[in-house]
């Protein structure tokens, strides 16, 4: 997409976010057209500097940001946040509660002196009994009971990915375009909130219906009585496993002329879905077996060509060349802070038939703190002095790295 004709062009936004939340909801603005501006701690967001599963937040929720490091636990920065405020659309957060209130921006606080604002607060919790409770993704999986669908019976387990931070930030970006279209009619902007324990309780919605209309305790996903005969994983001759899906009798037939079975298909007993579920302890070891004498390649054939419900099993590092992905254009080549590539998922949406690009990769800690001053009014010599101060963090193009300043520091917001 070219940078003017996106639907967010125009909208600029303060991102004070961290780890996944925020930044996720930044991201999405950002792909959307929206000019993002990071605020980072000087010495950048300590994303920047995980190990384990955490290396891969800062690149792949940084992309076509800006970069501004300041010191937010010094009033001079303060001030500075306020000058961005006075020309942003939007404000990220997703500190701990009271964090925003002791640096002196909270929505309250600022709302009088910057009225059009649009004002994100991203927390663990809605307002009620446990707003002020601290939260994570893991620990609102384990509260909401998503952990317990997920595992088997006595074993809950959190999803393989940071799925209620991504979907709590993108709550939050629902959220404030819904702000920004009322702002169109009022001209006034909207404090507006979206929090992990409430994402992951819509996502659990499909199970609060079913215990609504049920007498018994509702069965973890790997334990429940599923509404298809056959709906489960089955290992392949060489190896792999794949996972098939037979949700109609259509398929049925299908499956049974492509795998040529003809007397699976012919047995009455096995003529519609739910004969099938009354007969799946006699019904699964047969198509074990079958499965299980033909290579994924066969199978892969066989049911594609039958339009069946089907997938192989795939470790996540075979989306890199995955063939879908890579022909339509849905991974981005992508800079890592460390110098290595690597493609990255594009925004899952598409809009007249074109999708998200990378416009600018993740940024350097405060690659645009110097530009954004300057377009402020500040002079090289008070950019320099505030550098100086501890105030401000300086990308070094010639070093390549963050310029420290030698004074004290007060601190920094993270």
């Amino acid at each position: 997409m070219i940078a003017d004709t996106l639907p967010l062009s125009g909208i600029r936004v303060l991102d004070f976010g961290h780890t996944v939340m925020g930044p996720t909801a930044g991201l999405i603005l950002a792909d959307l057209g929206a000019e993002v501006i990071r605020i980072e701690p000087v010495t950048g967001d300590p994303t920047r500097r995980l190990k384990g599963f955490g290396t891969g937040y800062f690149p792949f929720f940084n992309r076509n940001k800006q970069s501004v490091a300041l010191n937010l636990k010094d009033p001079r920065g303060i001030a500075i946040a306020k000058r961005l405020l006075a020309e942003s659309d939007v404000l990220i957060e997703n500190f701990r509660p009271g964090t925003m209130a002791r640096l002196g921006l909270d929505y309250a606080q600022i709302c009088d002196e910057f009225p059009r604002l649009i004002y994100l607060s991203l927390k663990g919790f809605l307002p009620g009994h446990y707003e002020n409770r601290i939260a994570l993704d893991e620990v609102v999986q384990m509260m909401s009971g998503l952990a317990y669908m997920t595992g088997p019976p006595g074993m809950p387990l959190r999803a393989g990915a940071s799925i209620v931070d991504i979907m709590g930030g993108t709550f939050g970006v629902v959220a404030v375009q819904a702000a920004l279209l009322k702002r169109q009619a009022t001209g006034k902007g909207q404090l507006v909130k979206s929090a992990l324990f409430e994402s992951a309780m819509f996502l659990m919605g499909q199970h609060l219906a079913y215990a609504a209309q049920s007498d018994e305790p509702i069965p973890p996903m790997p334990a429940r009585v599923s509404a298809w005969a056959i709906y489960d994983q089955f290992a392949t001759r060489d190896g792999a496993k794949v996972f098939l899906g037979i949700t109609s009798d259509r398929h049925w037939q299908r499956f049974c002329d492509a795998f040529g079975r003809d007397d699976l298909a012919a047995d009455e007993t096995l003529a519609n879905n739910n004969q099938r579920i009354d007969a799946r302890t006699r019904l699964l070891p047969i198509l074990s077996d079958l499965v299980a004498g033909l290579d994924l390649a066969e199978i892969s054939k066989k049911a594609i060509a039958a339009e069946l419900p089907f997938a192989h099993i795939a470790h996540p590092e075979a989306l890199l060349d995955d063939p879908h992905l890579n022909d339509g254009g849905y991974l981005l080549e992508t800079s890592m802070p460390d110098g290595a590539k690597g493609r990255l998922p594009s925004l899952p949406i598409s809009l007249d038939g074109r999708i998200s690009t990378l416009r600018s990769d993740p940024p350097d800690i405060g690659a645009d703190t110097r530009p954004c001053l300057a377009s402020l009014g500040f002079s090289p010599a008070e950019i320099d002095q505030l550098f100086a101060d501890g105030i401000i963090g300086l990308f070094d193009e010639k070093a390549g790295s963050i310029e420290l300043s030698d004074s004290p520091q007060k601190g920094s917001s993270s």
